[in-house]
C-alpha cells in the first residue's frame, strides 16, 4: 500500500473518522482507523460498539491496498506535519508518513481482528445540513447528562411526512424544535432517541452546505453526506410526550428584545450564588431583573410589554435560563407565564408584532419558574 496526499486533506478526513473512536477500550483493534488506498481515492474508517464514521478522499494511489494503524497517534502525527504533500505506505510492519522532510512510522495492528464496518440502514429521506446542525444545538442545551437516566441523555427524532421534530428533556426544561425535511416517500413515520452526544458530534461534523441523507432501521441511525457516512446505535426507551406538557391555558405573555436581556442576566448573575434565584418583576412597561441577598445584590431595569395582567412576578435558575435564551438567534423573546414555581414557555420571534401572535413556533423552550426572591 502506498499513496500521496496534501497534508491538510489527510489531517482532516482522520480527524473526522477518529470522533468515534473509543477513549479506552479493552479491544485494542478498537482503537484503530482503517485506511484503503484505491483507484485514486482514500477511505478511512473507524467504530466503536455505539458509533461507525467512514470518509472517503481523492488521493494518489501508487499501489493499492489496506491498513489498521492506531487512530489517535495517526491524528498526532497529522496535527505535526509540515504543510504540502504527504506520502504513506506499508513498509513490513510499519506505516510510515512523511513529508517535508519530517518522518514518522507507526506500528500496524492485525486487520483479520478488526470487525466489519456496520452497513448503513435504509435511507428514509435528506435534510439540508444547516438547518439540521442548527436544530440539534437548538434543543441540546436540555438535554440530560446523568448517565444514570440513560433515556434522558437522548435526542428524540421523530418523522412525520415532511416534518421532522428534535426534542430533549432533563425533567427540568423541555426544549423542541421542527423543521422541514425532504422524504423519500410521504408517509415516512419514525419515533427514536439517538444520544446527544454523538449527534450533536455528528450534526457539527457535516458543516453547513448539502443535503444529509438520513437512514433509520430498528437499531441504528445513519447520516450520509458528500463522501462521509457515520451510523450511530439508537438508545433505549422514550422520552415524554411534549404535546399536553406545552398546552398551557390563558399564559400572561412578556415581550421584550433578546441581546439585551442576555446582557442583563450575565451582568445581573454575577452575584448569584450556585444557582440562586434570577428574579423578573414585570410592571408599568418593564421588567426589573434582580439577584443577590443581603448585601451581595445587582439589578437592572429593561423595556418589557406584559399581555394578559398588570404585574407579575417570577424568578428562574440563572443557568437554565442563559440556555434557554442562548439557544434563539431572533431578536425578540416572549415569556407564556402561568406565575411563579409553575411552567414558563420562551419563544423567539423576528419582531414585535409576531411575538404577540398565537403561542407555538418552530422552536420552543418550556422551563419551571422557581420561587422568587423574598
Amino acid at each position: 500500500m502506498e499513496f500521496r496526499i496534501e497534508r491538510g486533506r489527510l489531517a482532516d478526513a482522520v480527524a473526522w473518522a477518529a470522533r468515534v473512536l473509543p477513549t479506552r477500550s479493552p479491544v485494542p483493534v478498537l482503537g484503530g482507523l482503517l485506511l484503503e488506498a484505491a483507484d485514486g481515492r482514500l477511505g478511512i474508517s473507524g467504530l466503536d460498539y455505539e458509533a461507525s464514521a467512514r470518509i472517503e478522499v481523492d488521493a494518489e494511489t501508487v499501489r493499492p491496498g489496506k491498513v489498521l494503524v492506531m487512530g489517535r497517534r495517526l491524528l498526532d502525527v497529522c496535527r505535526v506535519l509540515p504543510e504540502g504533500a504527504v506520502e504513506c505506505a506499508v513498509e513490513g510492519s510499519r506505516f510510515t508518513v512523511t513529508g517535508s522532510g519530517a518522518g514518522f512510522g507507526l506500528s500496524v495492528l492485525p486487520l483479520d481482528d478488526y470487525p466489519a464496518l456496520p452497513p448503513l440502514p435504509e435511507v428514509l429521506g435528506a435534510v439540508d445540513a444547516g438547518e439540521f446542525a442548527a436544530a440539534v444545538a437548538d434543543v441540546t442545551v436540555a438535554a440530560g447528562r446523568d448517565d444514570t437516566l440513560p433515556a434522558l441523555t437522548g435526542i428524540r427524532l421523530g418523522l412525520d411526512g415532511d416534518r421532522m421534530t428534535l426534542a430533549a428533556t432533563d425533567r427540568y426544561r423541555f426544549a423542541v424544535r421542527t423543521l422541514g425535511w425532504k422524504p423519500a416517500a410521504a408517509d415516512v413515520t419514525a419515533d427514536v432517541l439517538v444520544s446527544v452526544r454523538r449527534l450533536s458530534e455528528i450534526a457539527r461534523s457535516f458543516g453547513h452546505a448539502g443535503l444529509v441523507s438520513l437512514a433509520l432501521d430498528g437499531g441504528s441511525a445513519g447520516f450520509e453526506l458528500a463522501g462521509t457516512r457515520t451510523t450511530v446505535r439508537l438508545l433505549d426507551g422514550r422520552l415524554p410526550r411534549h404535546d399536553k406538557l406545552f398546552a398551557m391555558a390563558d399564559p400572561v405573555a412578556a415581550v421584550t428584545e433578546r441581546e439585551p436581556l442576555v446582557e442583563a442576566v450575565k451582568r445581573v448573575s454575577v452575584v448569584a450564588d450556585g444557582d440562586s434565584p434570577l428574579q423578573f418583576a414585570f410592571r408599568d412597561g418593564s421588567v426589573l431583573l434582580q439577584a443577590g441577598y443581603e448585601d451581595d445584590v445587582a439589578s437592572q431595569r429593561l423595556p418589557a410589554e406584559l399581555v394578559g395582567t398588570q404585574e407579575l412576578t417570577v424568578a428562574f435558575n440563572p443557568s437554565y435560563l442563559m440556555d434557554a435564551l442562548s439557544s434563539f438567534d431572533a431578536p425578540v423573546i416572549r415569556f407564556h407565564l402561568m406565575g411563579p414555581g409553575q411552567r414558563a414557555m420562551v419563544t423567539g420571534h423576528a419582531t414585535r408584532e409576531d411575538a404577540t401572535g398565537p403561542a407555538g413556533g418552530t422552536h420552543q423552550h418550556l422551563l419551571m419558574s422557581v420561587k422568587p426572591l423574598m
